[in-house]
């Protein structure tokens, strides 16, 4: 009398998806991670330029991308009037402006 033990199978294994997943699972956490790492804070910056865009008042002493400083004279829906100097005035995309700098930085220049 030789009786073999039985054993019983996952209904996963029994379809064959339980090696699809287990081998998926690298290239899923991978994603995860590169979510987390990656996507997530440059979403965050995007934010809070954009609120800082959305901010600009007359006034405020800016540098854009280019790497001007000067002082916002005018501010319309897409363009910023900026005063680079005494009586000179540049018009600059609102998008083009990185940082907004403390009161007063220009004349410590």
């Amino acid at each position: 009398m030789f009786i073999s033990n039985a054993y019983a199978q996952s209904p996963l294994d029994a379809m064959g998806l339980s090696g699809n997943i287990t081998s998926f699972l690298p290239i899923i956490l991978m994603f995860v991670a590169m979510y987390f790492l990656m996507i997530r804070p440059q979403q965050k910056r995007a934010k809070e330029q954009k609120t800082m865009m959305d901010a600009l008042a007359k006034g405020d002493e800016v540098v854009t991308a280019g790497g001007l400083l000067g002082k916002v004279a005018k501010v319309s829906e897409a363009y910023v009037t900026l005063e680079v100097s005494t009586g000179t005035e540049i018009v600059v995309q609102k998008s083009s402006i990185t940082m907004l700098l403390p009161k007063g930085t220009l004349k410590a220049l």
